[in-house]
């Protein structure tokens, strides 16, 4: 049984509940335009910048969205669990790591398209970006995906408690939401938030893309942020694979 099986099996579940889309949007929707219009002068205070803040806005909002989308990812696990699924996977020549790996990706995927749609709400909505800037920020937003989902799973793997699962999600989104620069410029946050920040993935994700959505390129940090966040990554695909082999022993 393969990755591609594995991960065509979550897809399929994921397309036959397109309302569960259009309800992910609705959220980042509200955001988009509510803050949109609500803080729009914001970008004539000094050190802003100036520009137009629904400009400014939507890579915070799509970054907001790929981790309260990818947080929930340790459901399916918990769901997977509780129906017996996971243990008949065991019984199978299914590579151990593959089935966790396989909500990872359907999970990122289906941020990418979440993502997709918001840059399309915002240029609707008259924002304008670079080519170049919404690849970027698309990549980042799906490194950021992998980055929760994962965590996620090895909530749901650890704890095998939804309670856990929703409260792991409220205790971390807005926190890493508002201690970046998702709504605010960094010149306009207070000192200490500014050095949270620096050690806060969310802001890595933005960082990746900022400057390449403005139509310049500040590679230095693209680089840097990007490998931080891909090292991230990494590192908690590899703590989910091993805490579900912790799970396998314990059945």
């Amino acid at each position: 049984m393969s990755l591609a099986y594995l991960t065509g099996r979550r897809l399929k579940v994921f397309i036959q509940q397109p309302a569960f889309l259009v309800f992910t949007i609705i959220q980042p929707a509200i955001w988009l335009f509510l803050f949109g219009n609500l803080f729009r002068k914001i970008v004539d205070l000094p050190g802003f910048g100036g520009g137009s803040y629904l400009a400014y806005l939507v890579p915070g909002v799509v970054v907001m969205s790929a981790v309260s989308s990818s947080m929930w990812s340790g459901m399916g696990v918990l769901e997977e669990i509780d129906r017996g699924t996971m243990n008949r996977f065991l019984t199978t020549p299914a590579r151990r790591g593959a089935i966790l790996d396989a909500v990872v990706i359907e999970t990122t995927l289906s941020v990418t398209v979440q993502s997709i749609i918001i840059v399309l709400l915002g240029l609707a909505a008259g924002a304008r970006y670079p080519l170049g800037g919404v690849l970027l920020l698309l990549a980042a937003s799906a490194l950021l995906a992998v980055v929760f989902s994962a965590l996620s799973n090895t909530a749901g793997m650890l704890v095998r408690q939804r309670e856990s699962i929703i409260g792991m999600n409220t205790l971390l989104l807005l926190p890493l939401t508002f201690l970046s620069s998702a709504f605010v410029a960094p010149g306009l946050m207070p000192s200490w938030m500014r050095t949270i920040a620096r050690g806060n993935p969310v802001n890595w994700a933005l960082e990746v893309c900022r400057s390449a959505l403005l139509g310049t390129y500040d590679w230095p940090r693209t680089l840097s942020s990007g490998g931080l966040l891909l090292a991230l990554a990494a590192a908690l695909v590899l703590l989910s694979a091993r805490t579900f082999r912790s799970y396998q022993r314990s059945v």
